[in-house]
């Protein structure tokens, strides 16, 4: 039993030492060290079959190498799993990309609308379907603010909306909620895209230089309570957008429960819809139905 299974062993090996030192990993050709931090949750499966390998071998050498990768993963998630959601939140906020190619806005404006949330922000409105969404939401959100494929809508009080320069184009706002408890600044972000291509691997540069320009605006921020909500086209385990993240409180991390992966809405592996907060406390987060967008729209209650 001790001399079966060196294969597996040393498999098991490999997989701890490659959770264990994911930060590390370069993005050099690839962007291999964003594409592993992206996938790392699912290395849990590799843990799974090497667990089963060593059963098929009936090798304890293997068995015991398995526990190395399977105690790491759990050090790394096993605090995500758990349901940290309470109750006593003061604002809800939903982002979502409503997908520019959505063949009905007005059913994810209602179900938007459903949610119940005090503010909106939508990302990917296309010029046809922005008038669907300001007929759907008006009655329910009248205040609301559209620049480019971004908009909030809101049933709180908007001021001071400004268009934040991440982009060439249109892909970031930025608005003042006024709160019964006071203003907090809302920012409400579209990341450039990412492809994982033949080529170049998996291709970011033009994501991460929109992350920095978006964080050099959220730092410059004079009011103290902050929240960014959008589609990041990334994990926030994704060291590239450390920029971004990394002054900034998840508030799935904070008061979610499980990972709440936001696409493909059909199947979803890895969370790229995030909001992220700082001096406000996020009391609970979570993830809405499907809408007929191919991300899953992200909620967070936020106490003031």
């Amino acid at each position: 039993m001790w001399r079966r299974g060196r294969v597996v062993a040393v498999g098991a090996v490999l997989c701890a030492l490659l959770m264990a030192s994911h930060s590390l990993v370069p993005n050099g050709f690839g962007n291999l060290g964003s594409l592993l931090q992206t996938l790392l949750p699912w290395s849990g499966l590799g843990v799974v079959a090497l667990a089963v390998l060593a059963c098929v071998r009936r090798s304890a050498l293997a068995a015991a190498a398995v526990l190395l990768p399977a105690v790491l993963w759990c050090s790394l998630f096993a605090g995500v799993l758990g349901d940290k959601r309470s109750e006593g939140g003061d604002v809800t906020v939903v982002s979502h990309n409503v997908r520019e190619e959505n063949s009905d806005p007005g059913r994810t404006a209602r179900a938007l609308a459903g949610s119940g949330a005090d503010v909106l922000a939508l990302e990917e409105l296309s010029r046809e379907s922005t008038s669907a969404y300001e007929r759907e939401l008006a009655s329910a959100y009248p205040h609301s603010a559209v620049r480019g494929g971004i908009g909030i809508w809101s049933r709180l009080p908007l001021s001071t909306v400004d268009t934040v320069e991440i982009m060439p184009w249109t892909r970031a706002v930025r608005v003042t909620v006024e709160t019964p408890r006071g203003p907090v600044a809302l920012y409400a972000a579209h990341l450039a895209s990412v492809r994982v291509l033949p080529t170049t691997g998996f291709a970011t540069a033009q994501r991460n230089s929109a992350a920095v320009k978006l964080a050099e605006a959220v730092r410059a921020e004079r009011l103290p309570r902050v929240v960014v909500a959008g589609d990041f086209n990334g994990s926030a385990d994704d060291s590239a957008l450390s920029t971004l993240t990394g002054f900034l409180r998840s508030a799935q991390e904070e008061a979610g429960d499980g990972f709440g992966f936001t696409w493909p809405a059909s199947f979803p592996v890895v969370r790229i819809d995030h909001i992220l907060v700082k001096g406000v406390t996020p009391v609970a987060a979570w993830t809405l139905p499907g809408t007929g967008s191919d991300h899953l729209p992200v909620a967070a209650s936020l106490r003031l």
